[in-house]
């Protein structure tokens, strides 16, 4: 008897499994459809995740959800959970990237010493003659307070010379 009762899930222990089902699954509908579809899950499981996109009622939304939780039982959710961390990662990664981008440029912009040098030595493909043209439109906009057009220019073209 006792044997059965350490097998056998309690009522809350399975709450606390289809809640953490469901928040997976919302995650899931957070994502954009390409990288859904690179997960490789079940078509019906998919399909849902694409109707909850839609849905735009509190209620309506709630009970997609769930359903999109009952369908997850059928699925192995380690997986999934890893390739949402991995993505996570890519995100962070690439967050940490700009803004390393958007430190040189404002280190650029305000002559920090020794900004330049780095530049140039970390991407030596830069245009020195366009990279210092377009550090002087940035200082003309702001002296004659004009949109920052030089400003997204010089982190457009950071990014281009990173990649």
């Amino acid at each position: 008897m006792k044997m059965e009762q350490e097998d056998k899930k309690s009522k809350s222990q399975v709450k606390r499994e289809m809640h953490a089902l469901e928040k997976l699954g919302e995650q899931l509908t957070r994502l954009p459809e390409g990288k859904i579809k690179g997960l490789g899950l079940p078509e019906e499981l998919f399909e849902a995740i694409r109707f909850a996109k839609t849905i735009t009622t509190r209620g309506a939304g709630k009970r997609q959800r769930q359903y999109i939780g009952r369908l997850m039982r059928n699925v192995d959710p380690q997986p999934i959970e890893m390739a949402l961390a991995d993505i996570d990662g890519e995100h962070s990664a690439e967050t940490g990237h700009f803004q390393e981008l958007e430190r040189l440029r404002d280190g650029l912009v305000e002559e920090t010493p020794g900004v330049l040098e780095e530049v140039l030595g970390r991407y030596p493909q830069l245009e020195r003659q366009r990279l210092m043209q377009l550090v002087r439109g940035i200082r003309r906009e702001r002296e004659l307070n004009k949109p920052p057009k030089s400003y997204r220019a010089l982190f457009a073209y950071l990014r281009e010379c990173s990649s």
